[in-house]
């Protein structure tokens, strides 16, 4: 997968941090954090960000899965142009249907529990509590998580689509290791702004999954797809030499 992908898993994690402000930022601020000391406080608030970067990977990579088999299948091309439309269609059907649809309210039917645990985990401290606070935070539905996920089955491979959830979640930690250090810093109105990238990234993301998927020969960007028709040739030219030889 080209470092394009993977620095713009990146960069839409970065801007996603702001809407994760809104939405996981009471949690990034009530984190029991050790006030030990300022290595204790910064250690606990990493380990926190880390799990949720763990889980995302761990979803990335049953994603990507998903994602090599439709490959191996020969459907590598139509994965990467489909899932790059997605990304798009998720930018532009809210603006669509605004209001109309509430998906994040109900989906996940698990939620409840999770933040069940999440209240126990956060009566503990410790240091492996933060990380499994992270690690069920990364669970929580969120609408850039999905994007980022279509992102990982594009990517066509396990292993990169969990190296782009994983630097997804990364993205995502200057904005929540902030908060959880610092407090709420920034206003909610200079989030708002700023969070208004994240249809921008999604779009070019998905365009850029468009455009590889089209193999219009673009060096880098768009390359043309052969793997799939040098096989083809070849068994034709096997068949026919076995016939010319009986």
């Amino acid at each position: 997968m080209s470092t394009e992908i993977l620095t713009g898993a990146v960069v839409f994690g970065f801007f996603t941090g702001f809407h994760c402000a809104g939405m996981c930022g009471p949690i990034a601020i009530a984190l029991p954090l050790k006030k030990d000391s300022k290595l204790a406080k910064v250690t606990g608030a990493f380990l926190y960000n880390l799990g949720r970067a763990v889980t995302y990977s761990i979803i990335g990579f049953l994603f990507g899965m998903l994602g090599e088999g439709l490959n191996m299948a020969g459907f590598q091309q139509w994965v990467s142009l489909v899932m790059g439309t997605l990304m798009v269609l998720s930018v532009v059907f809210p603006a669509l249907f605004k209001n109309r649809f509430e998906l994040d309210q109900k989906a996940f039917g698990f939620v409840g529990s999770i933040k069940l645990r999440l209240r126990k985990l956060f009566t503990n401290p410790s240091y492996g509590s933060l990380f499994l606070i992270g690690l069920l935070n990364g669970l929580l539905p969120c609408g850039p998580v999905y994007a980022a996920v279509a992102g990982a089955i594009a990517t066509g491979s396990a292993y990169t689509g969990g190296a782009f959830m994983f630097l997804f979640g990364v993205g995502t930690m200057p904005m929540l290791l902030a908060i959880s250090l610092l407090g709420d810093f920034i206003s909610g109105n200079m989030r708002r702004k700023i969070a208004k990238f994240i249809p921008v990234t999604v779009v070019l993301l998905g365009l850029v999954f468009i455009l590889r998927g089209a193999g219009l020969g673009i060096p880098f960007l768009s390359p043309p797809e052969q793997k799939l028709q040098v096989p083809q040739k070849t068994e034709i030219q096997m068949i026919e030499k076995k016939h010319s030889c009986h």
